[in-house]
C-alpha cells in the first residue's frame, strides 16, 4: 500500500504500477466480470424462453392445418406407412390394394399438390 504522503504517480513497491493504475484495473476487471455474468444470464434466459415456447409459432396448431381443415380421400384398405414434413408441405406414403402412392399436401391451404402413383419396373 502507498503511504499517505507519497505522490499519486509513484509506483507501488515491487511493481511498476501506480495506485491510480491499480484502481482503474480493478474497476475494469469488475465491470468485465459483471458483463460476462450478465451476458451468460441473458443467454440462459433466451434458451429457457425459446424452449418453453415449444414450437407454438408453427403453422400447425392442434387438429387444424394453419387454420385450414383438410381431408385426403384414400381407399378403405389404404394405410399411411410414412410421412415427411418440409416447410409447409407434407408428403404421405400410402399403401393400398391399388399400389403404393405418395400424396403431397400444402399445409397452408390444405390442398393436395400432387398424387404420385408408384409402380415397380
Amino acid at each position: 500500500m502507498a503511504v499517505l504522503n507519497e505522490p499519486e504517480n509513484t509506483p507501488l513497491t515491487g511493481t511498476v504500477f501506480t495506485p491510480r493504475q491499480v484502481r482503474v484495473l480493478k474497476i475494469a476487471v469488475i465491470v468485465m466480470g459483471l458483463l460476462l455474468v450478465g451476458g451468460f444470464a441473458f443467454v440462459m434466459a433466451a434458451i429457457v424462453y425459446q424452449a418453453s415456447k415449444g414450437g407454438q409459432d408453427n403453422a400447425l396448431s392442434g387438429a387444424t392445418l394453419g387454420g385450414v381443415q383438410a381431408e385426403l380421400p384414400i381407399g378403405k384398405d389404404a394405410s399411411v406407412s410414412a410421412l415427411a414434413l418440409d416447410g409447409d408441405r407434407l408428403a404421405l406414403h400410402l399403401n393400398s390394394a391399388e399400389g403404393p402412392e405418395i400424396a403431397v399436401i400444402d399445409l397452408s391451404t390444405g390442398k393436395i399438390v400432387a398424387r404420385i402413383k408408384l409402380k415397380p419396373e
